[in-house]
């Protein structure tokens, strides 16, 4: 895994507009909810700002949430949400044994350190008949399309670095002794931008994803470069051109028998 990491106490102020602009991602939010559903104790790793967390508030009973990131907690404070909230590593969970009935993670596996060793965290964490769900997306599948990844090199590589193929961690579910392991595709984010319409994409500025948060900003300035090169050449031809963004998001479930 890749030890470039976001600095999420700086760009948590506006994190969440990434669920104003962005899909809404609805997909996720009736999964979680299915999932969470009559569950006693239910814990977010990578919980950032609450914003799932609080999706589930009028369907589960105990909420707690783990960040290492002290501003993204602070984030998930202010909500006035019933949430416990801590902080602290996925790879070494400050929790008793035996202590909830679902553990799950939305787009975040990627930034964990030790990510075998989180899913292990997980089985000591659950009850019988408990569930550990990931979501999140692999870089590696074909149907994925992304203009980030075409403009600003080395976006790509990182992200392969970063995240584990659904096969590895299914491997790690196994290897912890999880069950009945299930995977499937819970969501579609498709949003092409044509021309210069690509400049008003809130996930094109610099913070708004860990892609472009990573990078230096001169490599950031240089992709910006690339993209008004682009639209310059297409003008010139009197073309249009389409920023693709395609992204499949899905889940994997493993769960503990009763």
């Amino acid at each position: 895994m890749s030890d470039k990491q976001v600095d999420y106490d700086r760009i948590a102020p506006g994190y969440d507009q990434r669920y104003i602009h962005g899909s809404g991602q609805r997909g996720i939010a009736e999964e979680l909810q299915a999932l969470a559903r009559g569950k006693e104790r239910i814990l977010e790793v990578g919980c950032g700002t609450g914003h799932w967390l609080a999706n589930l508030r009028s369907v589960s009973g105990m909420l707690l949430g783990l960040d290492l990131s002290a501003g993204m907690l602070a984030q998930a404070q202010v909500r006035g949400e019933p949430l416990h909230l801590a902080r602290g590593r996925a790879c070494c969970l400050p929790f008793g044994a035996a202590c909830a009935d679902l553990v799950y993670c939305v787009n975040a596996v990627h930034h964990f350190q030790r990510q075998r060793d989180f899913i292990l965290e997980a089985r000591r964490l659950l009850r019988p008949g408990g569930s550990l769900v990931v979501i999140g997306s692999d870089p590696r599948a074909h149907r994925h399309r992304w203009y980030i990844y075409d403009y600003f090199p080395g976006t790509y590589d990182t992200d392969l670095d970063r995240f584990p193929s659904w096969g590895m961690v299914a491997d790690w579910m196994i290897e912890a002794g999880f069950e009945q392991i299930e995977w499937r595709l819970v969501e579609r984010i498709e949003d092409h931008k044509l021309d210069r319409g690509v400049y008003a994409d809130p996930f094109l500025q610099k913070d708004a994803c860990s892609q472009l948060a990573l990078l230096s900003v001169e490599a950031y300035a240089a992709g910006l470069r690339r993209i008004g090169t682009a639209l310059a050449e297409a003008e010139a031809r009197g073309e249009s051109i389409t920023f693709p963004t395609d992204l499949w998001q899905a889940m994997l479930v493993g769960r503990i028998g009763a």
